[in-house]
């Protein structure tokens, strides 16, 4: 793709990104152990770094999809449950300040709505921002972000599952997900075939739930 866009025209995505990652870093709440500062920093944004070179998105659209990235769980900060549109609340009364006109805001908006679970993205950037947000499901360290999930769960005083019941849902999880683009499924797709057999196999052993 052509940008032709004036970088004197384009937002600041830089210092909207950091702004987002300020927050997360200072007000986010303690029993998030998965929803953390680390999940957007060094999970979500990366990945969506990563996805958006490998598209081939002009500058304005890789700036767009990372900070869509940045925003994505802001609204942690206050909630949980429904958290994403709290998350669309503060990037939309943050991002004017770094030069977002009202359309770009609105399209950073449905972008964080991608993210919302059962996921439905419907155009290149969500896919791109949805298949970011579970890149995990097909990375090496997918255990050890699903254990902080599953004692995130417990702290936020959401209903008990012991180990083995967390990771028959996690295994029903993976086997009903897809990715939607075929950068991420380039990727991760494999990867995550194999954390579905460590999973099965597992379970094999853990069926008491005394691991964890």
């Amino acid at each position: 793709m052509i940008d032709t866009t004036t970088a004197a025209n384009r937002p600041d995505y830089g210092q909207a990104i950091e702004y987002a990652l300020d927050r997360l870093r200072h007000e986010l709440p303690p029993t998030l152990l998965y929803h953390c500062a680390w999940h957007t920093e060094h999970d979500v944004l990366p990945a969506a770094r990563r996805l958006g070179q490998l598209a081939g998105l002009t500058q304005n659209e890789q700036g767009v999809l990372e900070v869509s990235a940045a925003y994505h769980d802001v609204g942690h900060i206050h909630i949980s449950y429904g958290h994403e549109a709290i998350s669309i609340k503060i990037m939309a009364e943050a991002l004017p300040r770094f030069g977002f006109d009202p359309r770009e805001i609105e399209r950073v908006a449905t972008m964080i709505m991608a993210t919302r679970m059962p996921q439905s993205p419907k155009n290149e950037l969500e896919r791109l921002l949805a298949d970011a947000d579970m890149d995990g499901l097909g990375r090496t360290d997918f255990l050890d972000t699903s254990k902080a999930l599953w004692r995130e769960n417990t702290a936020l005083g959401r209903p008990h599952q012991s180990w083995a019941q967390w990771l028959e849902a996690q295994l029903r999880f993976l086997r009903s997900h897809r990715y939607f683009s075929a950068q991420a499924r380039a990727l991760r797709e494999d990867g995550k075939q194999h954390n579905i057999a460590a999973l099965e196999g597992m379970l094999r052993d853990t069926r008491d739930g005394s691991i964890g």
